[in-house]
């Protein structure tokens, strides 16, 4: 097939490359235009261009697909199809219906749950057991199209975002190839309205971890968080008072405590336990604000914890 890709993140790499893989045409790649990154604010190539540029495809960075110019040089390219994940721009109505088997969107989410932006960490937020990707035909609302195939994925106590948007990635590969393969045989699915819950974007001020809530909660914005924003928290121990430590990873103790909700149990070297509203907290990994990140070991070794809050 004569195939539009449009996306711009890192996980949309791995699905350009499983349709190019899978013996379709890559007639454009449409990614966001270059930005301006880091403390230089050097104009920098999101992960789609620099893989496009690898396959020397012919790749398109417009500022918006409203242009009735750019909806022409798009239309010129004479698609079958157009895959769409996580491109970052709404399609209007006439980009939608340009290709013959119009565009298809991977969704990092069993729709209708987790419409929106950051499904994944949302998911792992919530405490959900099962996500995965859905391949939908899109329309001109956010993740309302009809449901063409779904591959389910079981979300881990140990999955962080990253863990799972690797797998939910290589799923979403799959899934389009699957997809595009069978397309004329695919019996379309309207999502259950009943079922609709949305994935709000992440805020760094969500990142702030407030210790009244379970052992259970608390590590869930933890891993949900890892590997951006980080979940973080005002620390004082022996060695300083209130600095910013991020907690890369924990452990659940699922015990009763006395202490107060920010309090430390015990902070030895190798082990570093606190009080949560319900439950225990095992801190695995974290890291002080300017320096490196440390297993706990290697923390503890040189400070000793006295309250987090």
């Amino acid at each position: 097939m004569r195939v539009i890709f449009a996306g711009t993140p890192e996980f949309s790499v791995g699905v350009l490359e499983a349709l190019s893989g899978a013996g379709h045409e890559i007639v454009g790649v449409y990614c966001q235009p270059d930005r301006p990154k880091g403390r230089g604010r050097v104009l920098t190539a999101c992960p789609v261009k620099d893989k496009a540029l690898e396959h020397d495809l012919p790749i398109f960075q417009p500022e918006s697909l409203k242009d009735e110019t750019e909806q022409q040089v798009l239309a010129d390219l004479n698609a079958d199809v157009m895959v769409v994940v996580a491109y970052g721009q709404l399609l209007p109505k006439v980009i939608l219906e340009t290709p013959k088997h119009g565009c298809l969107n991977i969704h990092a989410s069993l729709l209708p749950r987790w419409r929106g932006a950051a499904p994944i960490q949302r998911a792992i937020i919530a405490g959900d057991k099962q996500t995965g990707i859905g391949i939908m035909q899109m329309n001109e609302g956010l993740d309302t199209g009809d449901i063409l195939l779904e591959k389910t994925c079981d979300i881990l106590d140990s999955d962080t975002a990253q863990s799972l948007h690797d797998k939910l990635a290589n799923l979403g590969s799959q899934g389009i190839v699957e997809a595009l393969n069978n397309i004329d045989q695919l019996l379309p699915s309207i999502q259950n309205a009943a079922g609709i819950t949305y994935a709000k974007k992440l805020n760094k001020e969500e990142a702030w971890i407030d210790w009244n809530k379970s052992a259970i909660e608390i590590n869930q914005q933890i891993r949900a968080f890892n590997p951006y924003p980080i979940a973080q928290t005002n620390a004082s121990s022996d060695k300083f008072d209130s600095k910013v430590l991020r907690i890369l990873s924990a452990t659940v103790i699922e015990t009763n405590t006395n202490k107060n909700p920010g309090e430390v149990i015990s902070c030895t070297k190798g082990e570093c336990t606190i009080a949560t509203g319900n439950g225990v907290l095992s801190l695995d990994a974290v890291q002080l604000a300017g320096k490196k990140a440390l297993n706990i070991k290697d923390f503890t070794n040189a400070n000793q914890l006295t309250s987090l809050k």
